[in-house]
């Protein structure tokens, strides 16, 4: 089954608003009162919508023990990155299973990740079915906008809660800096907000325990797992893992094949982007043992892959890659080959490249790194942007759709069906003719 924006966005709210729920109400009969267990201010779990709407995506059509297990894996990686990206947004970590047997620091345990198996089985087996009954029997103007003033507050909301705790961590004398830019009415109600948010997270978490702060060097470039390195790291892994994609590809097939995922440079962003996340999220298990990371990329790997296939088939209706002939694959966008391959490259790269591009990163002088990088930022930006428009106008043409606009003249006169070929040869257009 395939599921519309609207329909996605639905289950979204839905599946946020329970979970809220499920969450406040485990709060209320665990601390004894109310407790707004939201990562944002409004009655919404967002952790529990994107789960769900992973879930519909990635699991529906599959027999129910496979859903149990998808359900299991899938949401304990978006519980797992969740705990980390909280660490670094609020310097706090909210939630802790230590005390609990087979946990992983804390962040995850079999128990419940076996409850968000259940979870999921309820979700795609029945939930799904109920909700969107009701979603179809609604107008369709006044579901979509619900919807979108949902999304609007939902954004302002998440986008308040970020600033004001951004600076959770820093000393008072940088908050009084930041105060010495604003007016009194600005200061008060900033003040006022903040100490509102503050509350309400440590009431809800009272086991939140802050982060000890991160060691810094000013006098060195990107030191440690910052911005600065990430951003350099995606753009060494895309054009990295398109020549390792290139060079197998000569070897197994005997021909030289664009691997590439822009039309400007041989840049594969679905690496780069493996790159950037599975640094940010292993960074603080890097000196773990070869196994620990063989394991952890083989699954981070898997899933990833796998939700880079369903995201770009569903956005560009276009499979770049299918693995249906090969044993042991998942609805041909993954198999149990590739996904050691993902594994062995997270062994390598922690343990022979990145400790050697880390030290090189950082020898690079702060201005310098610093330009250079949003300059990165910007051609990549652009040429993503520019790749999905040629995609998009690639997909047009399979279906006889004229050029009108003058972007799709562009296109048609830049990126034509011959050069489109030679950049993405795997390509398969799933309505085209």
């Amino acid at each position: 089954m395939e599921y519309i924006g609207y329909e996605l966005l639905w289950l979204f709210f839905l599946y946020s608003f329970l979970g809220w729920i499920l969450e406040t109400v485990f709060a209320a009969v665990k601390q004894k009162h109310f407790a707004n267990r939201g990562l944002i201010n409004g009655p919404f779990c967002i952790i529990y919508g994107i789960a769900g709407v992973a879930m519909s995506i990635v699991l529906t059509g599959l027999p129910v023990f496979w859903v149990f297990v998808g359900s299991t894996l899938l949401a304990t990686v978006i519980e797992w990155a969740a705990g980390h990206l909280i660490e670094r947004l609020y310097h706090e970590r909210w939630w802790d299973y230590s005390n609990i047997k087979w946990n992983m620091d804390g962040y995850i345990c079999l128990p419940v990740s076996l409850f968000w198996g259940v979870l999921g089985v309820m979700v795609v087996c029945w939930g799904n079915s109920v909700f969107l009954a009701f979603f179809q029997a609604c107008p369709l103007l006044l579901v979509q906008i619900v919807l979108w003033v949902l999304l609007a507050i939902m954004s302002i909301d998440a986008a308040a809660t970020l600033i004001l705790l951004s600076g959770r961590s820093k000393n008072a004398s940088s908050w009084a800096a930041v105060d010495g830019q604003l007016d009194k009415v600005s200061k008060r109600l900033g003040r006022f907000i903040f100490r509102q948010v503050d509350k309400r997270i440590h009431k809800a978490y009272p086991e939140a325990k802050p982060k000890e702060a991160a060691e810094k060097h000013p006098e060195l470039f990107a030191y440690g797992c910052s911005f600065y390195k990430i951003v350099l790291l995606f753009v060494i892994g895309a054009f990295l893992g398109d020549l390792t994609e290139t060079v197998f590809c000569r070897i197994t097939a005997g021909v030289w094949m664009s691997r590439s995922s822009v039309v400007w440079g041989p840049f594969s962003i679905v690496w780069g982007l493996a790159i950037a996340v599975v640094t940010a999220l292993l960074y603080s298990y890097r000196s773990h043992s070869d196994m620990f990371l063989f394991w952890m990329g083989t699954f981070l790997g898997g899933a990833y892959e796998y939700i880079c296939s369903v995201f770009t088939e569903i956005v560009f209706d276009t499979v770049f890659w299918d693995y249906s002939h090969m044993p042991f694959n998942l609805g041909g966008r993954i198999n149990l080959l590739f996904c050691f391959f993902w594994g062995i490259a997270a062994v390598v790269w922690f343990k022979k490249l990145y400790p050697k591009l880390s030290a090189w990163i950082e020898k690079i002088p702060v201005v310098f790194g610093k330009v250079v990088t949003w300059g990165l930022i910007v051609f990549m930006v652009c040429n993503v942007a520019v790749s999905c428009m040629a995609m998009l106008r690639y997909n047009e043409r399979s279906q006889g759709v004229p050029a009108e606009s003058g972007w799709q003249k562009t296109m048609d006169e830049r990126f034509g069906d011959a050069r489109m070929k030679r950049i993405y040869p795997n390509a398969i257009q799933i309505n085209g003719e």
